[in-house]
């Protein structure tokens, strides 16, 4: 007998399978209608799938993407609870008109570059970017949903639908904002010249092409054609970081090309490309909640049948939906047994979300590749000529990243003070020590560890040849997993931040955070605020000291730091100002801020 949900009354069932059944709803209280996705059984991969899609999209709070109201796991199984709207996929919109105007292209894209854009800002990567995963409501606004095998920034990308993959997808490297892009310029030249970028019937030659082949874009508006350029570069590396950045660039690439108002005519061309396709619309037999958008009254009879197709069925409107099927929602959640029992898209939902399954013909997908692992070793050693003491000089170690070279360069770059120590008492341990061992070690905290970044922060200790206690001063690490560079506080902050105004506000926002014993700022900096020259590098401080900068950003598991890290032993070159991520997202690039913590996971019972 088929579970239910307390809370929510059960409109009509929209399609069911082996695993589950998807049902349009009201929630009792507000009367807001909602898509729920059952899953009966105990399926551990259904479940594990569907409660990685409810963690992704509880990062998200955003107009342009679904907006999850409730994942729920218990003895009967799992569900989860989503917002709807009316609508059709773009995938249908393109079958039915062919290639958009300049501008409706224009605004599909953007509308869901905003979408792929929060999700960017939270460190999530969408994965599976295509027309089948963008709605256009009646009213022309377009939304992205299906956040089914999306991953956080780092994470395996070999998942996804090939004729949209970007390069780096294909070869099973880690995703990140940019390959998102890549993908939603694919879609982009789609709607703009009505095909594909590249298609080919043979997977390794639609593989070559995506890796090698030069995008054409003869036939794409030659004011446009430099944004799909930019897009579709094959190193990620070349492509606007993500998806907020791409969204400037097409902006003043549109009003130069198509004026300021640009977007009215969008909207308006839009709106009636996915009016014309009403019949679709799911909701259209459901009264809908007082505000919501105009367009949802306007479904036609019999989209119940239409998406129960394979299992309760019904008239009118399954034979023309039936030739809208594309994967999502159903199928990353319950499998493809479910999935066939509903032979049509599912576009469900109020004003701000939207939750759509559908079906597409997919190769399956290979487990996901394991995360790097980064574990905290210490270095205890004893060297001869000269005599150097290592006194659990601790520092991170990355395993299991997929390139060998590269990681040997992560791991490289993670422990370079440690190696800086040494060779520095290597140089001058004959010269000062006089035959007394140098003793070195630090004291070490490792932030953030993955999935893209690491980070960790040094104090390094010395007994300068049992002379006297002190320190050379220290360093924060922050490396790149994706590509082995450390990062410098000009790849971290906005240039704007990189001036005086902007340290100002920086010190104003960043308070500080002293630990136990630790001297207070004001003590150590009568003259007030840290300064921009702080950031910079300077000149070496005798020759056992570490050059500059002294203030570093580091990122921890539960927010974000400056510390202040200087050479000698008047307790003032060891501090720490620190505050929450949200407060100083503002004034980090958008590609670092998409790699940082949010937030805990949405709650489920």
């Amino acid at each position: 007998m088929d579970w239910r949900l307390a809370g929510f009354t059960e409109e009509r069932e929209l399609g069911r399978g082996a695993q589950g059944r998807v049902v349009l709803a009201r929630h009792t209280g507000s009367g807001t209608p909602v898509a729920i996705k059952y899953l009966t059984g105990g399926d551990p991969g259904a479940v594990d799938a569907l409660r990685s899609e409810a963690q992704m999209l509880g990062r998200l709070t955003s107009p342009y993407v679904a907006r999850l109201y409730q994942f729920v796991e218990g003895e009967h199984g799992a569900a989860i609870v989503m917002e709807a709207v009316n609508g059709a996929s773009l995938k249908e919109v393109l079958r039915e008109n062919g290639a958009l105007t300049p501008e409706a292209a224009l605004l599909v894209l953007k509308g869901s570059l905003l979408g792929l854009a929060s999700a960017h800002a939270v460190g999530v990567v969408h994965r599976d970017y295509k027309p089948a995963n963008v709605v256009v409501r009646g009213d022309g606004l377009s939304k992205l949903v299906d956040f089914g095998i999306a991953v956080l920034t780092g994470g395996s990308s070999i998942s996804g639908t090939p004729v949209y993959m970007a390069p780096e997808q294909w070869r099973g490297d880690p995703a990140s904002p940019a390959t998102d892009v890549y993908a939603a310029t694919c879609v982009f030249v789609e709607c703009v010249t009505g095909h594909r970028p590249f298609a080919s019937a043979d997977r390794a030659a639609l593989m070559n092409q995506h890796l090698t082949a030069q995008v054409d874009v003869r036939d794409v508006p030659g004011p446009l054609r430099e944004l799909v350029l930019q897009g579709m570069a094959k190193d990620p590396g070349q492509r606007p970081p993500g998806a907020a950045e791409f969204v400037t660039r097409l902006d003043i690439a549109a009003v130069a090309a198509y004026g300021g108002d640009w977007e009215q005519r969008g909207v308006r061309a839009l709106a009636g490309a996915a009016v014309a396709l009403a019949a679709l619309f799911p909701l259209g037999a459901l009264a809908v909640t007082p505000g919501a958008s105009a367009a949802a009254g306007a479904g036609a009879a019999g989209a119940a049948g239409t998406a129960g197709a394979g299992g309760a069925g019904g008239a009118g409107g399954a034979g023309t939906a039936g030739a809208a099927v594309s994967k999502g929602f159903l199928a990353t959640a319950a499998g493809k047994g479910a999935m066939a029992a509903a032979g049509a898209a599912v576009v469900a939902g109020t004003a701000g979300g939207v939750v759509y399954a559908v079906q597409d013909d997919e190769p399956s997908r290979p487990a996901p590749v394991p995360a790097a692992v980064v574990t905290l070793v210490a270095d205890n050693r004893k060297l001869t000529d000269p005599a150097i003491e290592i006194q659990n000089a601790q520092y991170p170690k990355v395993t299991g990243l997929r390139d060998p070279a590269l990681e040997r360069r992560v791991n490289a770059e993670l422990r370079e003070p440690i190696d800086w120590l040494v060779g520095v008492w290597k140089k001058n341990a004959p010269r000062f020590c006089k035959g007394r061992p140098a003793k070195i070690g630090t004291e070490t905290r490792l932030g953030l560890r993955g999935p893209r970044l690491v980070s960790v922060r040094y104090y390094l200790l010395s007994d300068n040849c049992q002379q006297a206690d002190g320190s050379p001063g220290g360093e924060v690490v922050t490396v790149d997993l994706r590509t082995g560079r450390r990062l410098t506080a000009a790849d971290v902050f906005k240039p704007s931040t990189l001036t005086a105004a902007g340290v100002s506000r920086l010190n104003a926002l960043v308070p500080q955070k002293p630990a136990q014993n630790e001297r207070p700022w004001r003590d150590c900096s009568p003259d007030g605020p840290f300064e921009l020259a702080d950031f910079s590098p300077r000149g070496t401080q005798g020759s056992t000291a570490r050059q500059g900068p002294f203030l570093f950003p580091f990122f921890t598991l539960t927010g974000f730091e400056l510390s202040f890290l200087a050479g000698g032993s008047d307790g003032c070159g060891n501090l720490n100002f620190g505050t929450s991520y949200a407060n100083v997202r503002g004034l980090l690039k958008p590609e670092i801020a998409a790699l940082l913590p949010s937030g805990p996971s949405p709650s489920r019972t």
